[in-house]
């Protein structure tokens, strides 16, 4: 049976979640990419950081993004998201703050759920080079919708 999540359903799956697959347009034409992000629950927020490219490009000229998230056990045992907001980059001390913020939010995540013990944000997070500054973004949720599988 397929079901509508409620809004409180679907908080809770982005919240115990740190991998999604975000959405963006770049000259008109859809793309997705695989990100760690953490959503801070208080600030109703999803943080995430990236290194200089595609979709850093393509969201700086247009802000209206999307986030989904699934948890798929089976083809008849599923819950999948799909967040829409609006990027914003952050700067300076305020971005690393919030990378701060990012880095125990999903290490926390990750000894909970998986029982792994980690040092070091690359440990769970895409590749910077040493030379590089992260870019460190917000998506601001404007709405949250979800649906569900079960046997």
């Amino acid at each position: 049976m397929i079901k509508t999540l409620n809004e409180t359903e679907s908080y809770k799956l982005l919240e115990m979640n740190y991998i999604g697959h975000l959405a963006y347009i770049y000259k008109n034409r859809p793309f997705i990419a695989p990100i760690t992000y953490y959503f801070d629950k208080q600030r109703n927020i999803i943080i995430g950081y990236s290194a200089e490219g595609h979709k850093i490009t393509a969201m700086r000229k247009m802000n209206e993004v999307a986030l989904e998230v699934a948890k798929i056990n089976s083809v008849n045992d599923w819950n999948t998201i799909l967040v829409h907001g609006t990027y914003q980059e952050l700067q300076g001390s305020e971005a690393k703050a919030y990378l701060h913020d990012f880095s125990l939010g999903v290490k926390d995540l990750i000894i909970t759920k998986e029982h792994k013990k980690l040092d070091f944000i690359n440990q769970f997070s895409s590749k910077i080079a040493k030379d590089d500054v992260p870019i460190v973004f917000l998506i601001k949720i404007e709405e949250i919708t979800g649906r569900m599988r079960s046997n």
